[in-house]
């Protein structure tokens, strides 16, 4: 990397140091289909099947999103040995906070956004 290339690559990251913490809580949460299951636990614990009809999502990208999320502690993952073995996903603490926070980025969209398509969309929920 060239001297100035580095000295931009610095100058940036002094500049974003104040968005570190916008840009981290957008990498915890920041995909769609993360935001599909989010709003999919909003009404409560449910069973992989049950997000699976509810985001519309194929097991590999579901399985995928719910790892990211557990792992960045947004969701709770509850597993009974019980016959048959049955896995349970809920919202943390974290994740509860974090609809207040959702519900707050959707009403700006809904004002300063494009306006969303007509029809069902599984990422929003009606109040």
């Amino acid at each position: 990397m060239s001297a100035e290339t580095e000295s931009r690559q610095d100058e940036i990251v002094t500049q974003n140091a104040s968005a570190c913490p916008v840009v981290q809580a957008i990498d915890q949460v920041g995909t769609p289909w993360r935001m599909n299951v989010i709003y999919a636990l909003d009404g409560g614990e449910k069973r992989f099947n049950e997000l699976k009809r509810a985001t519309g999502a194929r097991s590999k990208t579901l399985s995928d999103a719910l790892d990211e999320l557990v792992e960045n502690d947004v969701v709770t993952r509850r597993m009974e040995e019980d016959a048959p073995v049955a896995v349970y996903y809920a919202l943390s603490t974290k994740g509860e906070e974090l609809l207040a926070v959702l519900a707050e980025l959707d009403e700006w969209a809904r004002n300063w956004g494009e306006e969303a398509p007509d029809g069902p969309s599984p990422r929003l929920r009606d109040d």
